[in-house]
């Protein structure tokens, strides 16, 4: 069985977007990754209610919208838990929900972590910029529906297969908290580093400064170095590369940075744990260790 549906936002919420897997390989081009900061827990979005994995879902940041279904829809949120109603009745996280024609759903308090991710069941009718939906925010018109705003409108071909997924919640649902401990690599210039500026990354907590969006995390921390630092040739970067500004501040580098820079590179977050950095948010502390 297959109808229209069209989603009415009557609120955005604070920055929700239409995100798939992003447009990897294009980085030679200068254009970012892009895609769900969290993947497991967009994949795991789609899955819950039939969908393929790259199909788009909605990434809810922080505080979520308020979206009126015009016909009946199959949905899932995962991600960083919310207070999620149907018609101002209380529904679930982690499971797919049945949602009737000109039911309202309104997200309430977001209970921890920083990121959600909302998966309708269809073909979402979206256009697509290098073969991905996933916004370029330095460039939002390539891709017009997926920055959400007040009174966006959007369509799918909602679907309801009769092959919804579950999952084993204890295994898949994020690892949620205020103080994480996140592994690295040494990075290109991690010899380039003092001892002392070496010994305070890996020896205190960071705090994520107000600097922190899908570009990346500004931290707190200065880290003194002794050396005198050589101008670099900016070179390529990656999701999850910790750089360090000429300040001797650290800033880790997220799906929507640009793809080359002339910081040097300290480390990299291992790819297992960047679905964990993407549910952080200002205020919240890290750790590194060397994996």
């Amino acid at each position: 069985m297959a109808n229209e549906l069209t989603l009415t936002f009557l609120k955005p919420g604070l920055q929700t977007t239409l995100q798939d897997n992003g447009r990897a390989g294009s980085q030679n081009l200068g254009v970012p990754v892009g895609g769900a900061l969290d993947g497991t827990s967009a994949a795991m979005a789609n899955h819950l209610v039939g969908n393929k994995k790259n199909v788009p879902v909605l990434e809810i940041t922080m505080t979520g919208p308020e979206i009126l279904f015009d016909s009946d829809a199959l949905i899932a949120l995962t991600g960083a838990p919310f207070e999620l109603y149907c018609d101002d009745k209380l529904i679930e996280n982690n499971t797919a929900i049945y949602i009737k024609s000109g039911s309202i759903i309104k997200f309430g308090k977001l209970k921890s972590g920083c990121r959600s991710y909302l998966a309708v069941a269809g073909e979402w009718k979206a256009k697509k910029w290098k073969g991905s939906v996933s916004p370029l925010l330095q460039a939002p018109e390539a891709t017009p529906d997926s920055i959400i705003r007040k009174g966006s409108k959007l369509h799918i071909i909602s679907a309801f297969l009769n092959k919804t997924g579950s999952w084993d919640k204890n295994k898949h649902t994020p690892i949620l908290s205020h103080r994480v401990r996140l592994r690295v690599k040494p990075g290109p210039e991690f010899e380039s580093i003092s001892r002392e500026s070496i010994a305070k990354f890996f020896g205190h907590g960071h705090d994520i400064s107000n600097d922190a969006n899908r570009m990346g995390y500004r931290l707190k921390t200065i880290l003194t170095d002794s050396e005198e630092r050589t101008e670099m040739i900016s070179s390529g970067i990656i999701p999850g590369t910790i750089q360090i500004t000429g300040s001797g501040q650290p800033i880790i580098l997220l799906n929507d940075a640009q793809t080359t820079g002339g910081y040097p590179r300290i480390a990299n977050i291992i790819n297992e744990d960047l679905d964990q950095l993407a549910q952080l948010k200002p205020g919240d502390e890290i750790w590194f260790s060397l994996d």
